[in-house]
């Protein structure tokens, strides 16, 4: 089993910070919605933001999460939505059984020393010809303090991630960059200012002006580069 990396006080501080990007994470919500079947299963929930927005459309939804404290708290906030199963996992895992109709994982596969190990273990969870759905950080030019702090190993390009899904033997169907102006934003924030990203006017400009425009531009032309890489992959049959 892999160590939890990073320091989960700052990494609780960042998920809270942006869980108040509401127009951010619906937006990455849309993205994995067509994929994610009748039954599928989140890797590393945090706080279980995108878990209650994607259990709104499913009949049933299995969310994660490998640090014990905030396990707790994930259990407790899911206690009243009875179609969310709450588990402790932590990948690469050992006793993948195969029965989601999907697996998906928002900015956790950075965290792990064997990301190819985990892919497996997701692809292991996923029924045959099901969807392993993941977005990740892009481009190391990007890594900043609050990355290290947060435990992030490493950032991918579409290259890299697309190697890793190789690797683990899943078949890739849709890779691209996304949030181009957001990568612009976080560098600038992270790299240059020394900012992390927490709640505040920044975030709350950023989501409540730079990201609809982004957003908007992105569903005519997919940009050459991101604050994301966004996958999708099946498994094979």
């Amino acid at each position: 089993m892999a160590d939890i990396t990073g320091d989960q006080r700052i990494q609780s501080e960042v998920l809270e910070g942006l869980a108040t990007a509401v127009n951010h994470r619906r937006w990455f919500v849309e993205l994995a919605l067509p994929y994610l079947g009748d039954n599928p299963i989140e890797i590393g929930s945090g706080l279980g933001d995108y878990a209650v927005e994607w259990a709104e459309h499913l009949p049933r939804f299995t969310a994660t999460e490998a640090d014990p404290d905030r396990l707790v708290l994930l259990k407790e906030r899911m206690a009243d939505h009875s179609n969310i199963e709450v588990r402790q996992m932590l990948l690469p895992a050992q006793d993948a059984d195969g029965q989601y109709s999907a697996a998906v994982s928002y900015n956790v596969l950075e965290h792990i020393e064997d990301h190819v190990g985990a892919l497996r273990s997701m692809r292991e969870l996923v029924r045959p010809g099901g969807r392993v759905i993941i977005i990740v950080p892009a481009f190391m030019f990007a890594m900043s303090q609050v990355d290290i702090a947060t435990g992030h190993i490493r950032r991918y390009t579409k290259k890299t991630l697309g190697a890793a899904f190789a690797e683990a033997g899943l078949q890739m169907e849709k890779i691209h960059y996304a949030n181009a102006l957001g990568l612009i934003g976080y560098y600038g924030a992270t790299s240059i200012f020394k900012l992390a990203p927490k709640e505040g006017p920044m975030v709350k400009v950023y989501d409540s002006v730079v990201l609809p425009v982004t957003k908007a531009a992105e569903r005519i032309v997919r940009p050459p580069f991101g604050q994301s890489v966004f996958a999708v992959a099946r498994t094979p049959h």
